[in-house]
C-alpha cells in the first residue's frame, strides 16, 4: 500500500548563509524523501525562506535596501544552495507570501474565537534612539550574576546564568547603544497552558524521538506559559487584524509557512490541500527539524494546530547539531563552511551526502565532520569499494563482449548470478534501515556488500581470463553479473548519491528515475565506462579550510621602512599603528552655520564619542542613526570651530559627486577591531 506524505523541513532565516551545520538537516530529509518515491509513495516535499522578524528589518536598514529586496535576494542564494547539494523541494518559497498571510489570519481567528487569545499589557525595554521595543537579545550589559560586560538579555555566555532584560546592569541597546528604558505596551497571547493535557498526550504519542519527549517534560515540569505571539512596530511581518501597529511574532507564522508553502504548491499543480492538512486526514505530514527549534515545533506548533482545526505532525524527525573535527565551527579556524565556499572550492556535494549519510541515526545525537576522517572513507567506500568495481569489468564488457551482457545472466537462474545475489541478500535490510532513517546503518550494509562483490572479483580474476579463449564464456557470465551487482548497489546508494546514480543509470542504460520494484530488472547495454565519481584530495581540505578562515593573524613584513617609502607603500607596523573599530551611531544631528558638517555621536563598545564628519551633502541625518560604521578611534582630538572632533569616520569618495561611508557586514559590533 502506497503512501501519501507532505514532507517538510525546517525554514532557514533568510538574515544569513546556508552552512555545512544546516545541511545535516536538509540531507538527511532529501535521503528520506528520495527512498519514499523510489518506494512509489507520493511525496510532496515543502520548504521556505522565513522571512520575518527584527533582525531581517535591522540588516536591511543597513544594507540601505528594502526588506522584501533582501529577503528576495537571500531567497535566491538559498535556492541556489540547496540546489548544487541535490536537495530537491517540490516548492521552496517565502513565509512573506499572501497564502502564509491568508492562513496566519485565519489561525488567529480561529484561536481568537476559541477564546485562546488575551491581550494584557507588557512592561519591556524600548529604545528611545531607534523608537523600537527590543527583543531580549537585541539588549546587552552587565550580568546580574558575574558581572560579565556585554552579555545578552536573556543569558550570559560567562557563567551561563538566565535572567530577564530588566536583570541586566548598565543594560544598552545592540541597535544604537543608547540606554534603554521600561516602557509598557498591550501584547496578545496565545494561551498554551490550557492546551497542557492534549500536548502532554501528544508528546507521547509516539510522535517524536524518546529523547526528544524526554525532553519536553522539562518544560510541562517548568509550567506553560502563555506564549507572547505580538510585536510592536517597527518590524517586519504580518500585521494582526484589528489591531494597528501590532504584528505577528516571528514564530507564529514561521511553522503557518509550512502550509504556506504546501498551499502554492497545491494550487498549481492541482493538490487537495486540505487532504493533507485539515484535521482528519487520512495522509501523513513529517518535519525535520534541528533540536534548537524543538520546543516552537512539538509545543507552539501542535497547540496551534488542534486548536485551529487542522491536523497535527504524524512525525517530528529532529536531527543533532554538527561538529567539524569534535569542536563547534569555527571561523578563526576555517571550519564555519558556507554552502557556496564548499562548491566553489571545486568539491563534489556527494561527498559531503555520502559522509553524512554514514553517520546519521534516528536519533537526536551531533554528529561530526571530521575532515580527515571525511578524505579516508570517501576515498575508501565510493572509490575503494562501490565505484571500483565496476571500473575492473565495465571495460572488459565493452571491449570484449560489445558492452552486452550474458544471456545466462539475465535469464538463467540464481547459479548463474552469484555476484548479483549477494547484493540482492541485502535489500530488505537496506530498505528497512532507510525507512526507519537509520541511515548509517544502510551505509554499512551497501559497503559490506561491496566488499564481499570485490573479494569475489578477486578470487575470479576476470582480467587473467582474458588471455584464455577457451574461458570466454565463463568470462562474459562473471563481468556480466558483476556489472547486475554494481546496478544493485546503485539503486541502494541512490537515495544519498542522485548525481551519481543518474550516471551509472545513464551507463548501463537503465530506466529512470530509479524505481525499488525494477530492482529484479538486468542492465540494458553497458556504455563505454566513464569515471563516475572521483577521490577527494587532502590539498583540496586545506584549500577549503583556508577560504574559510578569518584572518586574525598579523604577517611580518617582507620590506624594509626604507624600500616601502620609495615605493610609496607603508609596512604592516606602520598600518597597526591605526586603531580603527567599528561604531554605531547612536545620534546624527546638523550642526547651525555648517556647510559640510554633521555632528555624529558614536558607540565604540565602551563608551560614546562627538565626532564631526563632512558628510552633510550626501546624507540625511535621521536615516543615519542605528548605522554601523568604521572610525578611526586613536587619531588625536581636534578642536575645531564647533567643538571638539574624538576621530574620524572613515568614507570613499571618487572624481565624481558622491561620498560614502564605509559599512561593516552584518554581525559586526560597536567595539570590535577591523585588521
Amino acid at each position: 500500500m502506497t503512501r501519501s506524505i507532505f514532507v517538510t523541513s525546517a525554514l532557514p532565516y533568510a538574515n544569513g548563509a546556508i552552512h555545512v551545520g544546516h545541511l545535516v538537516g536538509y540531507i538527511q530529509a532529501d535521503i528520506w524523501v528520495r527512498f519514499q518515491r523510489m518506494l512509489g509513495n507520493t511525496i510532496h516535499y515543502c520548504c521556505a525562506d522565513d522571512t520575518h522578524g527584527t533582525p531581517i528589518m535591522l540588516r536591511a536598514e543597513q544594507e540601505g535596501v528594502t526588506p522584501e529586496a533582501l529577503i528576495a535576494r537571500v531567497l535566491k542564494e538559498h535556492q541556489r544552495d540547496f540546489a548544487d547539494f541535490h536537495v530537491e523541494f517540490d516548492n521552496y518559497y517565502t513565509t512573506h507570501s499572501n497564502e502564509t498571510r491568508k492562513l496566519s489570519e485565519a489561525f488567529y481567528a480561529t484561536l481568537k474565537a476559541e477564546k485562546l487569545i488575551e491581550i494584557r499589557p507588557v512592561e519591556q525595554f524600548f529604545d528611545p534612539v531607534k523608537q523600537m521595543f527590543l527583543p531580549d537579545r537585541f539588549i546587552k550589559g552587565e550580568c546580574p550574576k558575574c558581572g560579565a560586560k556585554d552579555q545578552y538579555g536573556d543569558s550570559c555566555e560567562n557563567c551561563g546564568a538566565t535572567y530577564s532584560p530588566t536583570d541586566l546592569k548598565n543594560p544598552y541597546s545592540v541597535v544604537s547603544g543608547a540606554k534603554p528604558v521600561l516602557k509598557s505596551s498591550d501584547h496578545h497571547f496565545f494561551k498554551l497552558g490550557a492546551c497542557e493535557t492534549f500536548l502532554r498526550e501528544w508528546t507521547r504519542s509516539g510522535t517524536l524521538q524518546p529523547e526528544a519527549s524526554n525532553k519536553l517534560d522539562e518544560w510541562f515540569e517548568a509550567g506553560l506559559n502563555d506564549w507572547d505571539i505580538s510585536r510592536d512596530a517597527p518590524y517586519f511581518g504580518f500585521e494582526i487584524p484589528g489591531a494597528p501597529g501590532k504584528y505577528f511574532y516571528v514564530w507564529l507564522d514561521a511553522p503557518i509557512g509550512y502550509f504556506g508553502s504546501f498551499k502554492n504548491l497545491a494550487d498549481r499543480k492541482k493538490i487537495d490541500f486540505d487532504a493533507y492538512t485539515k484535521a482528519g486526514a487520512k495522509t501523513e505530514m513529517i518535519h525535520f527539524i534541528g533540536k534548537d527549534i524543538l520546543y516552537f515545533h512539538a509545543l507552539f506548533w501542535p497547540a496551534m494546530l488542534k486548536s485551529a482545526g487542522y491536523r497535527t505532525p504524524s512525525h517530528v524527525y529532529v536531527n543533532g547539531f554538527l561538529t567539524v573535527n569534535g569542536v563547534k565551527m569555527s571561523k578563526s579556524r576555517g571550519t564555519f563552511i558556507t554552502a557556496e565556499s564548499y562548491i566553489k572550492q571545486g568539491l563534489n556535494p556527494e561527498w559531503l551526502r555520502y559522509y553524512y549519510a554514514a553517520k546519521l541515526g534516528p536519533t537526536m545525537e551531533d554528529i561530526d565532520l571530521n575532515l580527515e576522517d571525511f578524505v579516508a572513507r570517501v576515498n575508501s567506500d565510493l572509490v575503494g569499494k562501490y565505484v571500483n568495481i565496476v571500473s575492473r569489468c565495465a571495460a572488459i564488457l565493452t571491449k570484449q563482449f560489445e558492452g552486452k551482457l550474458s544471456r545466462e545472466v539475465i535469464e538463467g537462474d540464481k547459479t548463474n548470478r552469484p555476484y548479483a545475489m549477494i547484493a540482492y541478500g541485502s535489500e530488505e535490510a537496506v530498505k528497512d534501515a532507510y525507512d526507519a532513517r537509520e541511515f548509517g546503518k544502510a551505509i554499512r550494509e551497501v559497503m559490506r556488500v561491496c566488499d564481499l562483490i570485490n573479494q569475489r572479483i578477486d578470487q575470479d580474476k576476470p582480467w587473467e581470463l582474458v588471455k584464455n579463449k577457451e574461458k570466454r564464456e565463463h568470462l562474459h557470465d562473471i563481468v556480466s553479473d558483476c556489472i547486475n551487482a554494481f546496478r544493485i548497489v546503485t539503486y541502494y546508494l541512490a537515495p544519498v548519491l542522485p548525481q551519481t546514480a543518474a550516471s551509472a543509470a545513464e551507463l548501463l542504460s537503465l530506466k529512470t528515475p530509479l524505481k525499488w520494484e525494477d530492482l529484479p530488472k538486468a542492465p540494458g547495454k553497458v556504455a563505454p565506462y566513464k569515471h563516475l565519481i572521483s577521490r577527494i584530495e587532502s590539498k583540496q581540505i586545506t584549500a577549503l579550510v583556508e577560504a574559510n578562515k578569518e584572518n586574525l593573524q598579523v604577517t611580518t613584513p617582507t620590506t624594509t621602512p626604507a624600500a616601502a617609502a620609495a615605493s610609496g607603500t607603508i609596512s604592516i607596523d606602520d598600518f597597526n599603528k591605526i586603531d580603527l573599530r567599528i561604531a554605531r551611531i547612536v545620534n546624527a544631528e546638523h550642526i547651525e552655520g555648517a556647510d559640510k558638517l554633521l555632528k555624529l555621536t558614536l558607540d565604540l563598545g565602551t563608551g560614546t564619542r562627538t565626532v564631526f564628519a563632512g558628510i552633510k551633502s550626501a546624507y540625511d541625518p535621521e536615516k543615519l542613526k542605528g548605522r554601523l560604521t568604521v572610525v578611526v578611534a586613536n587619531l588625536a582630538p581636534r578642536k575645531m570651530k564647533f567643538g571638539v572632533s574624538e576621530g574620524m569616520v572613515l568614507a570613499a569618495s571618487g572624481d565624481g559627486p558622491g561620498i560614502y561611508i564605509l559599512s561593516p557586514d552584518s554581525g559586526a559590533e560597536p567595539g570590535m577591531k577591523v585588521k
